[in-house]
């Protein structure tokens, strides 16, 4: 039996057509209050209905009652998240009720093209199966990059990773409703810009809130 052929992303131009339904905006409270209907219209389900979901409390005050829901949720899923992504280059973080998983571009991405690894394909669907298990959140996918001359070349370099991300992720079964793309270029970072420390400021950071 021959081996599976590697992970390639598709044409550029066909994107869209994956990424549609998506949002290319920051995930805030705002943009996630507006994108509620298109979500639920598109079978999405709050984080108060899912089946992996604790059960809700039978005393209390309702919104404290849904804020314990929603942590013991993303607890879950950041354990699953954080046992199942124990490779170099990868974190999974707590921030606040959130989930962030950040990938190195190394992880990632082939050295010298724009094109997902084999390695960081193997990534991205180990990712792409918890994330249809724990399906009540929000994704926000989000691209940097290290210090760069030219902004503008930074921010589409950025947006390249997170889209390319993402159109794997509609590729792999999960709901584009829930997604969130930005590219922060330079924005945010994370280590010195040093020769070692840029390459850590390359990464894509995968952010989980709960859909409430």
């Amino acid at each position: 039996m021959s081996a599976c052929a590697p992970y390639r992303s598709p044409e550029r131009y066909t994107w869209m057509q994956y990424l549609n339904g998506a949002s290319f905006t920051d995930m805030t409270e705002m943009s996630r209050i507006a994108k509620r209907p298109v979500y639920l219209g598109a079978g999405g389900q709050l984080i108060n209905s899912a089946t992996d979901a604790p059960d809700a409390l039978e005393y209390g005050d309702k919104v404290a009652n849904d804020n314990a829901i929603a942590t013991q949720y993303m607890a879950k899923l950041e354990f699953a998240l954080y046992d199942a992504l124990r490779k170099p280059g990868i974190s999974v973080q707590r921030a606040g009720t959130d989930v962030v998983v950040i990938l190195v571009r190394d992880a990632l991405m082939e050295l010298n093209v724009p094109e997902i690894s084999e390695t960081g394909a193997d990534t991205l669907d180990i990712i792409s199966k918890i994330l249809k298990k724990y399906n009540a959140t929000f994704i926000e996918v989000a691209g940097y990059t290290d210090a760069m001359r030219d902004s503008n070349a930074a921010g589409a370099l950025s947006m390249d990773m997170a889209q390319r991300v993402s159109v794997y992720f509609a590729q792999h079964g999960i709901n584009t409703t829930r997604l969130f793309i930005v590219g922060r270029g330079a924005a945010r970072p994370i280590a010195a810009q040093d020769n070692i420390g840029r390459l850590t400021n390359r990464r894509v950071e995968i952010r989980l809130t709960p859909a409430r």
